[in-house]
């Protein structure tokens, strides 16, 4: 059985990685696992903050 991916791409699961790859393959999938989360969980910050502002500048919404 593969071993699970520690940085768990699917919201903290474990995730398979494929067998048989390098060290130098799978430490790569693993950074590029974790920066891909990093890079999720920052686009969800921007899309609530603009979101917000968005509602700030809204003439319709009463203050």
């Amino acid at each position: 059985m593969p071993e699970a991916d520690p940085a768990g791409a699917r919201g903290g699961e474990p995730v398979p990685v494929e067998a048989g790859g390098d060290g130098d393959e799978r430490a790569e999938l693993v950074a590029l696992r974790k920066e891909n989360a990093q890079l999720k969980r920052a686009n969800d910050v921007l899309r609530t903050a603009s979101a917000f502002f968005a509602a700030q500048l809204d003439p319709s919404r009463p203050r």
